[in-house]
């Protein structure tokens, strides 16, 4: 299916990656977003609230985070594309009704401006420090998908993927862009309407006296029906049989939880992405992702003149994390460099992959801004001694 010319605004333009993230959901079929204002993210709202009367789309301005994202839950019952967006101390307030979402399987997508924490922190400067609370979050079992754009560009097109994703697994995806990305302004090029696939919301065939709500048949992802439209339905955030009904015991748990876990990593090969660049030769690598990308490329420009042999692996996708990819390289390299704007998160999955065959050298940096090139160049050099 292509996306919907009232919502795609063609050409080329210079947009922040705030703005265009709000394009990329208006592209994507996004017709309903609810929200509370927070620094960086604002933006991405004001876009779209600035747009959606000509495209027939409902912004709402909720009482705060919890009511934001549990309007979101509620729109997209309706068969309606439906976001929220945020950054840290408002992506904490939401986690409770993420995991509402990720066990009523419900189809979302969360865009959170990572800013300086914790609390209140440094609400207008940069950070990277949310992205193992983008995984672990909410309480309980479950997985996510958690994309990371490193400029205004990918910020559009992976707001459209991330749409798309949370309709193809029925499940809230989270966008997790920072200050920096959020707040840069560079071209950004959006194609004709007719040139955007978008993934239209999967609705039952099946008749209401046939529709079950969590019946799955060889497919992990059931089908959907939307509130209103005849089918008796109940979903609920209690373990739940086919029907959506409670069922308080382990079996009904290991049944509906394992499903959960297993739509995510049975097609992680088809989800997860990567930008590989000279790992063919390479002894160290480094790994990085969003803002933190841009600036290692620098550092890895300056060892490369020295005749260092370095490779770079950049997280598209942070959450499932590249475990194959790592894995096969920790076989051949002699360490990873891991610079990233918090105090040593994805280092340690990049360290657990690694397995003890390659170190993981973490280039941490407390976040108000990106790190200095020279430091993660340095970081490198000492990786290949």
């Amino acid at each position: 299916m292509r996306a919907d010319p009232a919502g795609v605004l063609t050409g080329a333009h210079f947009l922040d990656g705030d703005f265009a993230s709000g394009e990329g959901a208006m592209a994507a079929g996004c017709r309903f977003v609810a929200g509370y204002p927070i620094t960086p993210s604002t933006e991405v709202v004001e876009r779209i609230a600035h747009r959606f009367p000509s495209m027939g789309g409902t912004f709402i301005q909720m009482e705060d985070e919890l009511a934001s994202m549990a309007a979101v839950v509620g729109a997209s019952w309706t068969g309606t594309k439906s976001m929220t967006v945020t950054s840290g101390p408002g992506f904490s307030l939401m986690m409770e009704n993420i995991g509402l979402a990720a066990m009523m399987e419900t189809p979302c997508v969360v865009v959170n401006v990572q800013r300086g924490g914790p609390s209140t922190g440094l609400p207008t400067m940069v950070g990277q420090a949310d992205v193992m609370q983008a995984r672990w979050g909410s309480h309980g079992d479950y997985e996510v998908i958690a994309l990371c754009p490193q400029s205004p560009q990918e910020a559009f097109d992976l707001t459209i993927d991330a749409f798309n994703l949370s309709e193809v697994y029925r499940v809230p995806v989270l966008l997790m862009m920072d200050e920096c990305v959020g707040h840069m302004t560079e071209k950004v090029v959006i194609p004709e309407a007719d040139g955007i696939e978008v993934v239209p919301r999967q609705l039952t065939r099946k008749s209401p006296a046939e529709y079950l709500p969590y019946e799955v048949n060889g497919d992990p992802v059931s089908e959907f029906a939307r509130a209103g439209d005849g089918y008796r339905f109940h979903t609920t955030g209690l373990t739940h049989d086919e029907r959506g009904y409670p069922v308080m015991s382990s079996e009904c748990q290991e049944t509906c939880v394992r499903r959960l876990l297993d739509k995510i990593l049975d097609h992680v090969d088809e989800i997860v992405r990567f930008e590989e660049e000279g790992l063919e030769e390479a002894e160290v690598v480094v790994v990085a992702f969003g803002i933190t990308a841009r600036v290692a490329r620098m550092a890895i420009e300056m060892v490369r003149r020295e005749g260092v042999k370095v490779g770079f692996l950049r997280l598209i996708t942070l959450w499932p994390f590249p475990e194959k990819e790592i894995r096969r390289l920790a076989h051949r390299v002699q360490g990873f460099v891991v610079p990233e704007i918090n105090y040593g998160q994805m280092v340690l999955e990049v360290e657990r992959c690694a397995g003890g065959r390659a170190a993981a050298v973490s280039v941490p940096h407390g976040g108000g801004s990106v790190h200095d090139p020279t430091v993660i160049a340095r970081a490198i050099r000492e990786a290949a001694k």
